[in-house]
């Protein structure tokens, strides 16, 4: 299993959002939101930038912290 590095399906649930409406306002495939959402892959800075800006939370949120 993949390391767990951010929280965007987390957040995405919070917001009531859904992958397919991400992708839509990021102007991504909605296969490329589903690998990120499941941490097979991770956004570029500039993507975790706009991904925070729609779902209007702050970068830092989207990220699994690394101390405890």
């Amino acid at each position: 299993m993949s390391e767990r590095i951010n929280r965007v399906k987390e957040v995405l649930v919070i917001k009531g959002m859904s992958q397919k409406e991400l992708a839509a306002q990021l102007g991504k495939n909605p296969n490329t939101i589903t690998s990120i959402c499941n941490n097979k892959s991770q956004p570029h800075l500039k993507d975790l930038k706009r991904i925070a800006e729609i779902l209007d939370v702050d970068i830092r949120e989207l990220l699994v912290s690394t101390r405890d």
